[in-house]
C-alpha cells in the first residue's frame, strides 16, 4: 500500500515577529496510507483547519515538506494542487458556483485540471450520469439538474459539493467541518453520504470535526491536535473501542488541562 500523504516537520506561524505572533502548526509529522480515513479533533485554535489549508496549499508553510502520492507539493500554490485534492468546506456556500446550474457545477468538477478551450456543453450522456448520482442522495435533486445551486438548502448544497469533490477520484479528500453548519438530521445524512463515497471510491480522506462521537464512529484512524501539535494518534480496533470519556481523558493527559471546547462538549452531551 502506498503512502498518499506525508507531512514532515511542517511548521507555520502567523504574524511572525509581531505582537500577534501565533504558532499555528509546530513540527507536524503525519503519514497517511492509501485508503486511510482520518478524523481530526481538537479545541478552537488547535491547528486543525490550518493543517488542512497547509495541505491544500492555501498559503506556504514556514518549514517542512508536504508530499501527496509521493509528489513534493510544498512549493506549489493551491491551483497547482487542485487535480490531486477534493475539498468540502464548512460553509455550504463555498465550493460551488451559486449562479450556475447543478449539472454545470458537476461538469465543471468533471473537467477540473483539463485545458481550457475544451467543449464546454454538458452532454446528454453526462446529464444521465449526474441524474443517477443525484438519485442516490434521496434529496429530490435528480429532477432539478437545471436549478441554480444558490437555490438549494445547505444540506443539498453540501451533498452536491461532496459529489463534485469526489468526481475525479482525488488522491486526497479534505473535509473541513463540512457538517458543522447543518442541522443534526441533515448533518447525519451528509456524513452517511461521505462514508459511502469514501468507501465506494477507495478514497483517502482527512476530516476535521468538532463532534467527538463522529470522530470516534467514522474512519479507521483518529488524531487529536492541541496548540499546533498532534498529541494523540489512534487507529483500528483501539479506535473502535474508544469512548468520549476516553478521548477527554487522553486530551487531559497529553495537554495537562481539561478539554474546554464548548462546541465539542456540547456535541458529546447531546449526541
Amino acid at each position: 500500500m502506498s503512502t498518499m500523504l506525508e507531512l514532515e516537520h511542517v511548521s507555520k506561524t502567523f504574524n511572525a515577529g509581531t505582537i500577534n505572533e501565533k504558532p499555528a502548526l509546530v513540527d507536524i509529522s503525519l503519514k497517511m496510507e492509501e485508503g486511510d480515513f482520518i478524523t481530526v479533533i481538537g479545541g478552537n485554535g488547535a491547528g486543525k483547519s490550518t493543517m488542512l489549508n497547509a495541505i491544500a496549499g492555501v498559503w506556504p508553510v514556514d518549514e517542512g515538506t508536504i508530499r501527496i502520492d509521493g509528489k513534493d507539493v510544498t512549493g506549489l500554490p493551491d491551483f497547482r494542487r487542485a487535480s490531486l485534492i477534493g475539498r468540502v468546506f464548512q460553509d455550504p456556500m463555498t465550493g460551488t458556483a451559486a449562479t450556475m446550474q447543478i449539472d454545470e457545477n458537476l461538469a465543471l468538477a468533471r473537467r477540473r485540471g483539463q485545458k481550457r478551450g475544451l467543449k464546454w456543453g454538458v452532454t446528454n450522456e453526462e446529464r444521465e450520469e449526474y441524474r443517477k448520482m443525484l438519485r442516490r442522495l434521496n434529496l429530490g435533486l435528480e429532477d432539478r439538474l437545471t436549478s441554480k445551486v444558490g437555490l438549494l438548502s445547505g444540506g443539498q448544497r453540501q451533498a452536491v459539493t461532496l459529489l463534485m469533490a469526489s468526481l475525479q477520484k482525488p488522491k486526497l479528500l479534505l473535509l473541513d467541518e463540512h457538517t458543522a453548519a447543518l442541522d443534526p438530521k441533515t448533518a447525519k445524512k451528509v456524513l452517511d453520504l461521505t462514508r459511502e463515497i469514501v468507501d465506494e471510491n477507495d478514497l483517502t480522506a482527512l476530516m476535521v470535526t468538532h463532534n467527538m462521537r463522529d470522530a470516534i464512529a467514522i474512519g479507521n484512524r483518529l488524531i487529536m491536535m492541541y496548540e499546533g501539535r498532534i498529541i494523540f494518534d489512534i487507529k483500528g480496533a483501539e479506535k473502535k473501542n474508544l469512548t468520549v470519556e476516553d478521548l477527554m481523558k487522553k486530551f487531559e493527559e497529553a495537554s495537562g488541562e481539561e478539554f474546554a471546547d464548548d462546541k465539542a462538549l456540547l456535541s458529546a452531551k447531546n449526541a
